[in-house]
């Protein structure tokens, strides 16, 4: 491979055949020219992007400082291999991107807020992993701290490039549905639920997978009428607690839980009241 344009000291654009690929690897472009010949044992990663994202991620590599591109290809190697898929390739362009802001936000002594971070640390157990891990690189590199929700930020990039996974507006509506719905249930029941109770994440599983029966069309597991007469009368407070936080969720957000689905809410908040 001959370089036709050096981006930075560590990313090259070649010329392979047809077709224009971006190859990185550390130092692969030191004292290098066009033209000049890539030593093999340089090369770590080659990317074949679409034409539509190759020109951003070029001038990604361009104008941004070297080492939040090092770091963001590091945590995409981590999650890699912690989660054992490959992601899309776009990831290196989304995150790198992120993280280099919100770094440049975080030394300037801007805060970063995510609301959803409960839900994400629950939702995506794993991909938070990575963020946590991400974190510990940052400070060791750069002697910057950040906080969990931006862990909670870069776990949700690395979720959205999964392969066959929801796009990132699909993933960051769904934690949306789940914290509101969890927010109403506090309000209705004046109850500040413990997050780290088995009870709250058994709740959050479980409304994950309704939402996503909901999304492909299955349907819902069915409670016998005598079975859910009894759980409205037995536990009236959480059965209407229940009924109020779905019934928000469909004038927000056009989302019905059949009333199988309210009685076994029910049972889970029985659980929380408790």
């Amino acid at each position: 491979m001959r370089i036709f344009r050096i981006l930075n000291n560590n990313a090259v654009v070649v010329v392979d055949g047809p077709q224009e690929k971006i190859v990185m690897g550390n130092g692969i472009a030191f004292q290098k020219r066009k033209n000049d010949i890539i030593p093999k044992d340089k090369i770590e990663k080659v990317f074949l992007l679409q034409e539509n994202t190759s020109e951003k991620f070029q001038q990604l590599l361009t104008t941004l400082p070297e080492t939040h591109i090092e770091l963001a290809e590091r945590i995409i190697s981590y999650a890699e291999g912690h989660l054992e898929v490959p992601l899309n390739d776009h990831i290196h362009i989304a995150l790198t991107d992120h993280l280099s802001f919100a770094l440049e936000r975080l030394s300037e002594g801007i805060p970063i807020k995510n609301k959803l971070t409960s839900e994400i640390k629950l939702l995506y157990k794993k991909e938070f992993e990575v963020g946590v891990w991400a974190k510990e690189e940052i400070k060791k590199e750069l002697g910057i701290e950040i906080p969990d929700d931006e862990a909670a930020h870069i776990a949700l990039h690395i979720h959205t490039a999964k392969p066959e996974n929801a796009t990132m507006s699909d993933t960051m509506k769904q934690a949306t549905v789940i914290h509101d719905f969890i927010a109403q249930v506090e309000n209705e029941m004046n109850l500040e639920i413990d997050e780290e109770s088995i009870n709250y994440q058994r709740l959050i599983t479980h409304l994950r997978f309704a939402l996503n029966r909901m999304e492909q069309g299955s349907e819902f597991e069915p409670v016998e009428k005598e079975m859910a007469e009894l759980i409205k009368e037995k536990y009236e407070k959480a059965y209407h607690c229940a009924k109020i936080a779905a019934e928000y969720l469909k004038k927000e957000y056009g989302i019905t839980f059949p009333s199988s689905e309210i009685a076994y809410l029910s049972l889970h908040l029985q659980r929380l009241k408790k």
